[in-house]
């Protein structure tokens, strides 16, 4: 009887085995990391975008989006709509925290100014959309997109975006900041949830970034 002896695998497969998956996760890891690159670039652009549309408002119109006690009659969009619909009281700040309504739709809302921002930006063609849309946009991390006039220790209006993650936070403070969360132009504050903000003046969470926590991040226009 011929016994047949059971052959195992040569040094050479298992070389090429091993070659074939460290390819594959680097491959995996890579593609994460484009990916965050991705989502940083579009955080930063989407503030710059922000400030620019802000700016570009002010310029044309001297008064803020969001505050502008003429929009009616500047934005036929606008004809027949009431007052305090639509329009803000010229005091030269934008009121209202960040998130403190999360208004789709101007008509018959009486917004605060931090919502009505976005329908006067888009009324202007300053930002896509129509003029009634008051919708918030949302951040490559899924949080909100804000405006708010002061935060934390930042004087003047500040983008805000919700809810960033942690180690997020951090690479975004590196590139644009000082590193610490509590100091510069940009800081931060866990978390806060639907309808809180954060008050003009209020203690942040301390100067480190916690990888476990999500923030809200305030950028100074």
């Amino acid at each position: 009887m011929k016994i047949q002896a059971n052959r195992g695998f040569t040094l050479v497969e298992i070389a090429i085995v091993l070659v074939i998956v460290g390819l594959l996760i680097g491959g995996v890891l890579k593609g994460q990391e484009m990916i965050t690159n991705a989502k940083l670039k579009r955080v930063e652009s989407d503030n710059a975008g922000i400030a620019a549309a802000m700016f570009s408002y002010q310029d044309r119109y001297l008064q803020l989006p969001g505050d502008d006690n003429a929009a009616i009659a500047r934005f036929t969009i606008y004809n027949g709509e009431a007052a305090a619909d639509i329009e803000g009281d010229a005091s030269g700040t934008v009121d209202g925290a960040y998130n403190a309504e999360n208004v789709d739709d101007l008509n018959g809302a009486a917004a605060a100014e931090s919502s009505k921002f976005f329908g006067h930006l888009r009324a202007a063609g300053l930002i896509p959309g129509g003029g009634m849309d008051a919708t918030k946009p949302t951040n490559a991390y899924g949080g909100q997109i804000g405006i708010q006039d002061g935060s934390l220790g930042i004087s003047g209006h500040v983008t805000i975006f919700g809810t960033i993650e942690g180690p997020i936070a951090k690479i975004l403070e590196a590139r644009l900041d000082d590193g610490a969360a509590d100091t510069g132009r940009i800081q931060s504050n866990l978390g806060a949830g639907a309808g809180n903000g954060m008050a003009a003046g209020a203690a942040t969470d301390g100067a480190v970034y916690d990888d476990a926590q999500r923030y809200d991040m305030a950028f100074r226009l």
